[in-house]
């Protein structure tokens, strides 16, 4: 199986896993409608499915960086529809929680693996990994359209339908791996190697969090936003979220492209610097400007979005799940633990007051880039010839496929 062949088939698992982040946003004014929930009881189910998944996804990538899991990118898969299939099933607010964090849990456990197994069958490529992204963006932009569809058509009970992204990415997933571990049978990339530059890191994942704050809290609330500017028209709403999410699938092929010829750093910092007056558009512009304020507020957000995972696995390579898992996860769900407080702002005042903070997140996220350093290209470390016996965890996977984890400098 050729790269590009793995990387598209990658690239649309994504998007049926990220669906389900979509789908959360998606469905709440839907509850707020049928069960007539507060801004504060729907940005409960935001925190249900993005404190669990921030809390889980860096220790699935520490699990991933002492073994690979690639049977975790199906069954991930899997558990992220299947909550959200079953969110509305039921009346009872503690179950729809209940069922949202399932959801959130089989994304976290998705992401950290994924994004090694992405950046192995690009063989390092910064374009390859935005291609990549750029399936989870467009499964973003995807789920308002097919939550207004099979929901607004129907309503809540009809969520079950919602499970059938999971069981196309579920089934896709399948011949990639078994095509990754023939690729990886002698010598094969597992990813990079080279001393760890943790202060980076951490500045790094600061950024990611100011990052992270501004989309959850956009896709959160700019549905709702969009109908009260609009005179209540759902439409305005649906495709608002819809601009929000496609946007991004542009800015990740287009970062990709931008890191190849002016670096990863570099392209961030100016990401973040155009994002400020984006999301201050966002806020204050009026009528239809606000469409394109949201289109560019999404493109600066998701420029930067597959290239902090490639740095923060140079800059953490004997951690590279762990980075995956942190960079990654915390991309899009740190910013959830902070929904309530804009939804008790709201209730409290009004909506544009309270997404107003949201401007100085990307001012943070600029200063920190402004003091990470560009890392030296990685060397893709080979992996080591799998055991014969070894288990066999998906149909055609071994367990040790490639990956081994980094010798720490000096270490035994």
């Amino acid at each position: 199986m050729r790269r590009n062949t793995k990387i598209t088939l990658l690239s649309v698992g994504h998007a049926c896993v990220d669906v389900y982040q979509g789908a959360v946003a998606s469905l709440v004014p839907f509850f707020v409608a049928e069960r007539d929930y507060s801004y504060a009881a729907v940005s409960g189910m935001v925190l249900a499915a993005s404190l669990l998944s921030s809390v889980v996804q860096p220790a699935f990538g520490a699990l991933t960086d002492r073994r690979a899991m690639p049977w975790l990118l199906p069954v991930g898969t899997l558990l992220g529809g299947v909550g959200i299939a079953l969110s509305g099933a039921s009346g009872s607010y503690g179950l729809t929680l209940l069922f949202v964090a399932v959801s959130g849990i089989g994304v976290a456990a998705y992401h950290p693996e994924s994004a090694r197994v992405a950046r192995v069958a690009g063989r390092g490529s910064h374009r390859a990994m935005g291609w990549f992204s750029t399936g989870g963006n467009l499964g973003f932009a995807t789920a308002p359209l097919l939550v207004g569809a099979v929901v607004g058509a129907g309503g809540l009970h009809l969520t079950p339908l919602l499970v059938l992204p999971a069981l196309a990415g579920t089934a896709l997933s399948v011949p990639v791996l078994r095509a990754l571990e023939r690729q990886t049978a002698g010598t094969a990339a597992a990813g990079p190697s080279g001393p760890d530059d943790r202060a980076s890191f951490v500045r790094l994942s600061l950024a990611v969090v100011c990052r992270s704050t501004v989309f959850v809290g956009l896709s959160t609330f700019l549905s709702l936003y969009a109908e009260q500017r609009s005179g209540g028209s759902s439409t305005a709403g649906t495709a608002a979220l819809f601009v929000l999410y496609l946007g991004g699938a542009v800015g990740s092929v287009l970062g990709g492209s931008l890191a190849e010829r002016w670096g990863r750093v570099a392209v961030c910092r100016w990401s973040y610097l155009m994002t400020i007056g984006a999301v201050a558009g966002v806020v204050a512009a009026p009528g239809p400007a606000l469409y394109l304020f949201v289109a560019l507020t999404s493109i600066g957000l998701y420029v930067p979005f597959s290239l902090q995972v490639t740095l923060g696995q140079d800059y953490l390579p004997s951690r590279v799940g762990t980075a995956g898992g942190i960079t990654l996860g915390l991309t899009v769900s740190i910013g959830g633990l902070v929904s309530p407080v804009i939804g008790r702002l709201a209730d409290a005042t009004s909506l544009r007051t309270a997404l107003a903070p949201l401007v100085l997140m990307p001012v943070l996220s600029w200063l920190l880039f402004r003091a990470l350093p560009e890392p030296a290209a990685p060397h893709l470390a080979a992996a080591p010839q799998p055991e014969a016996g070894a288990a066999t965890l998906t149909p055609g996977v071994r367990s040790g496929w490639s990956r081994t984890r980094p010798r720490r400098p000096g270490g035994s």
